[in-house]
């Protein structure tokens, strides 16, 4: 339909990549080192620098603002609630700004590259336009004073003046509670190289993830978690449908108690957690079970839940409220022994499989290099 079509193909590069952009895929916000996106940038290809909750691409690439100035645009992709009230596109703006990129290098990434790129009926102010814009304290730190939509102010000082829209929340939930019994892994029913099981390494701050053959732990037949080596159990519960869960192992999460769970799971969004024991997985499952939908933690009798019910993604209650709870349930989380910077964001990329190396979904442990089930 002559409209830009985004790419996520973190890592491809040289013909591939050259293929890939003749294609039709005119952007990648996937680039987490410098050599990827220059190489995308000769076929073309426009790159958005990509700083978000758990991927953070921005120290890797900002040089680009300078040297790329009409193909480069900024972006989060994933933020967390708490970290949105802190800032978004203005605080890249901040940062790129006080490495020394030109400010009006920095705000044509911001501003209006997007605009230009996404051929968007708004945001260059012309005469005729809509009257939306942000009004900033100054071009150093871009703090966002104010925020006007259609000419009408509608956020000042961190605070918006919307009002609340109360709707019928839409869902799709029909899955029933498990039990521990519906976890236990039988290393008859899991891939197995010589004593060796794959394992997903969890990487902080980026969407890759490698694949490591790790000597495994039995208990009689029955695969379990090693916390001494930080490989823990990871499962995926399907949420739309009646189907046997998938259970995998994983590493970096760095839990020593506990489990998180959570029903953001890109790209389908089916129920996905991480736990040292089956006990505090199935709990942690069984949570957003009974909120229809949400992120969860579990800390032995302790248990604390964050609701979203609409689509299972979102919340219907103030957002400021939605970004106090969030705080208290991540801090929570990392209470567990995690060194992540943020364990939710991280858990919910683990089986969004368009990203290499090694991700599960509700079909089982999926190799994103070879693109097959295991």
């Amino acid at each position: 339909m002559g409209k830009p079509v985004d790419g996520h193909a973190p890592g491809l590069r040289g013909e591939e990549a050259k293929k890939y952009i003749e294609a039709g895929i005119s952007t990648d916000h996937e680039c987490f080192t410098m050599e990827e996106a220059l190489d995308k940038l000769s076929y073309g290809m426009k790159i958005l620098i990509r700083e978000g909750s758990a991927a953070k691409n921005f120290e890797a690439l900002f040089p680009l603002l300078d040297q790329f100035p009409d193909d480069i645009m900024l972006c989060s992709d994933d933020k967390h609630p708490d970290s949105l009230l802190e800032g978004h596109i203005n605080d890249l703006c901040a940062r790129a700004v006080a490495k020394g990129m030109d400010t009006f290098n920095v705000l044509k990434a911001a501003c209006i590259n997007p605009v230009k790129h996404y051929q968007l009926p708004t945001g260059l102010l012309k005469e005729g336009d809509p009257a939306n814009f942000i009004v900033i304290k100054d071009l150093i730190d871009f703090k966002v004073a104010q925020t006007y939509i259609n000419g009408i102010k509608v956020a000042e000082k961190g605070k918006s003046l919307l009002p609340m829209i109360h709707e019928k929340t839409i869902n799709q939930f029909n899955v029933q509670p498990l039990t521990e019994k519906d976890i236990k892994l039988e290393l008859a029913d899991y891939p197995e190289q010589n004593g060796r099981i794959p394992v997903i390494e969890a990487i902080d701050g980026q969407l890759i993830t490698n694949c490591l053959w790790e000597e495994a732990k039995k208990k009689e037949n029955e695969l379990v978690t090693d916390t001494e080596k930080d490989i823990l159990k990871i499962v995926v519960y399907n949420r739309y449908h009646a189907a046997a869960p998938k259970i995998a192992f994983i590493k970096n999460f760095g839990f020593t108690t506990g489990a998180i769970a959570s029903t953001v799971a890109h790209d389908s969004h089916n129920i996905i957690a991480v736990g040292v024991t089956d006990e505090a997985i199935i709990t942690a499952i069984n949570a957003v079970i009974k909120e229809q939908g949400g992120i969860s933690c579990v800390q032995g009798a302790e248990i604390k839940v964050l609701g979203l019910p609409v689509a299972g993604l979102m919340s219907i209650k103030n957002p400021y409220e939605v970004a106090a709870a969030y705080t208290q349930i991540d801090r929570m989380a990392k209470s567990l022994g995690s060194q992540l910077g943020s364990p939710f964001m991280t858990l919910s990329f683990m089986a969004l499989l368009v990203i290499p190396h090694l991700k599960l979904s509700d079909k089982g442990l999926f190799d994103g290099t070879a693109f097959k089930l295991f």
